[in-house]
């Protein structure tokens, strides 16, 4: 797929579900090929939110390990740069997804959750690396 046509479904998703949340924050599940081919166009923050011994035994390359379930998350995410995109994923999509609220509610505004988690990424058969 070329990068117009990765960067042209990127914007409409967005597009889409901003115009049913009438929010200022941009918010979208994406498959996992258009996640790793929107990695690849803009400079974002990719965050898995899986425990430590989830992320060791294998993670997309170049995430940060923030564990959902840690008493320090909000704090944690909260060190992150706000005006860059983060692409945010955990083992199905459940912990992302609820993380989605957290990160708005500290102010970051374009958010990408990568529908079905790792889960669904393995299963396109793409990479991911461990420790």
């Amino acid at each position: 797929m070329n990068r117009f046509y990765i960067f042209l479904s990127l914007v409409l998703s967005v597009s889409a579900f901003n115009c049913q949340s009438n929010t200022e924050n941009q918010t979208a599940k994406l498959s996992p090929q258009v996640f790793k081919d929107s990695l690849a166009l803009i400079d974002a923050q990719l965050v898995d939110v899986r425990t430590p011994e989830e992320y060791n035994e294998g993670h997309i390359k170049n995430a940060i390990n923030v564990n959902y379930h840690s008493s320090s998350f909000k704090d944690d995410i909260g060190k992150l740069d706000r005006e860059k995109a983060v692409f945010v994923y955990c083992r199905s999509g459940r912990r992302s997804s609820n993380s989605v609220a957290d990160f708005k509610a500290l102010g970051f505004k374009t958010i990408f959750d990568l529908e079905g988690g790792i889960l669904n990424w393995q299963k396109e058969s793409l990479d991911t690396v461990t420790k």
